[in-house]
């Protein structure tokens, strides 16, 4: 499983960690489902993703942005998700944290990818995205646990 964020916050870059805003939810949700402990130091937890088969990216690998609202993001320039999943055969499932993400990714890549691979667009786990809480948020995402047991 690939899960992609737009591109990370500012936190995110300085601090070279994905998620590190601590009102970001995603550690949380990861605590939740996959009981990957949030308070564990950074690299353990990549450690604990790695070993569920999952991988952390995002859809954008540069852009313009003055602060760290999805809604700044000028000129996006994508990274290479098709090919990553090329070269990654095991990847079945993409999935999207956030709205801004899905559509990004989709209009990166119209085209499509390699046979096998779907993609969901998840609410975004940010602390912008105030429509859930994080019972509503740890909800939606246990479709990661789905696409876990499916291989």
């Amino acid at each position: 499983m690939l899960i992609l964020g737009s591109f990370p916050s500012i936190l995110s870059l300085e601090r070279d960690e994905y998620y590190a805003n601590p009102r970001n939810r995603f550690w949380a949700v990861m605590d939740e489902l996959l009981g990957i402990s949030r308070t564990l130091p950074y690299r353990e937890r990549l450690l604990h993703l790695e070993q569920r088969g999952v991988a952390l990216w995002d859809v954008i690998a540069a852009c313009r942005r003055e602060g760290s609202r999805d809604g700044a993001i000028r000129d996006p320039e994508p990274n290479d998700i098709p090919g990553f999943l090329l070269a990654h055969h095991s990847v079945r499932l993409v999935v999207l944290n956030g709205s801004t993400a899905g559509r990004l990714f989709l209009t990166a890549w119209p085209g499509g990818f390699p046979a096998g691979v779907r993609y969901v667009v998840m609410p975004s786990t940010s602390p912008a995205n105030a429509r859930y809480r994080l019972p509503g948020l740890v909800d939606r995402w246990q479709v990661i646990l789905a696409a876990g047991e499916q291989g």
